[in-house]
């Protein structure tokens, strides 16, 4: 069996659109996928909670009043831990494999170090996903089956909102543990927006999605501990007039991380992100479009 039947009934990722895109955004949640398939689970040496530690929980759903507002939602269903989309298509770690890596896989990133490559080993905790070593097959299934479709579908959508609007923005939601802390005062952000230390949006348009967080009581962090992974670095490009923005939510806003369940604070945070993304998506084109990177 292969990754193609991992999602025979249930679609690896789907497109969340209204009838017609009016606003040159793009949301993309590649985290939150919470199907695991039993294929998967039974080459797992954790239990079906454990291994759900990489997952951004219901992220998607959070970002979901997007689609009402005009913006597509590109959202997957596989989960982070069965494959990472948020990195280049072959970072590899030769040590999951019986076979060798192939000669062009990046075997040597800080991700693939740490255990969190395009096939992760590991969970968010530091705990092995896999009690032996992988067949290559078995990565090269995942990254050919989803991994590429995925990017494909990605590039896709950017590519037909800059073709209409002129210019287009990104939005890559995530979630991250309630202990990360950042800064030198180690505060524990609400929110942390990423642009790649002004690289991958202009000025801006990162000020704008602070100010807004800030405006509605939220404590943001700008780039640290998370500046934005493989997405926004890929994706955002000002001076083409394609804009990437990572934002990273506090998941003690909205859910119990050890049970998984949703908190009483999860509509009342579904509802400001509706209000930030309306507020955010609002801002005239000029304002974002053009403008010269920030200086870091």
């Amino acid at each position: 069996m292969t990754a193609n039947d991992d999602f025979s009934v249930v679609a690896p990722f789907e497109v969340r659109a209204s009838a017609e895109q009016r606003v040159p955004f793009v949301f993309n949640s590649p985290h939150s996928g919470r199907h695991y398939p039993e294929r998967f689970l039974a080459m797992a040496r954790l239990d079906r909670d454990a291994i759900r530690r990489s997952e951004d929980c219901y992220v998607d759903e959070l970002f979901g009043g997007v689609v009402v507002l005009g913006a597509p939602l590109l959202a997957a269903n596989f989960p982070r831990a069965y494959l990472d989309v948020n990195r280049e298509p072959w970072e590899l770690d030769p040590r999951m494999f019986i076979e060798p890596v192939p000669p062009f896989a990046n075997i040597r990133s800080a991700r693939v170090a740490g255990g969190l490559g395009t096939v992760p080993r590991l969970v968010g905790d530091g705990l092995d996903i896999y009690a032996g070593r992988l067949p290559l097959a078995e990565a090269i299934s995942r990254i050919e089956a989803i991994y590429k479709p995925y990017h494909d579908t990605l590039k896709r959508l950017l590519t037909r909102t800059h073709a209409r609007f002129g210019f287009g923005v990104l939005i890559d939601c995530h979630s991250m543990p309630a202990s990360v802390r950042s800064g030198e005062n180690g505060i524990r952000p609400d929110f942390i927006v990423g642009d790649r230390f002004g690289t991958s949006a202009s000025r801006a348009l990162t000020e704008a999605a602070i100010g807004l967080l800030v405006s509605m009581g939220y404590t943001v962090a700008h780039n640290k501990p998370y500046a934005g992974g493989f997405i926004t670095e890929h994706y955002g490009r000002p001076p083409r007039n394609l804009h990437a923005l990572q934002i990273e939510i506090n998941r003690g806003l909205y859910m119990n991380e050890r049970t998984f369940q949703r908190s009483a604070g999860f509509d009342a945070l579904a509802d400001d992100l509706s209000r930030f993304c309306a507020d955010l998506m609002s801002i005239p084109d000029d304002d974002i479009r053009d403008l010269p990177l920030a200086a870091e």
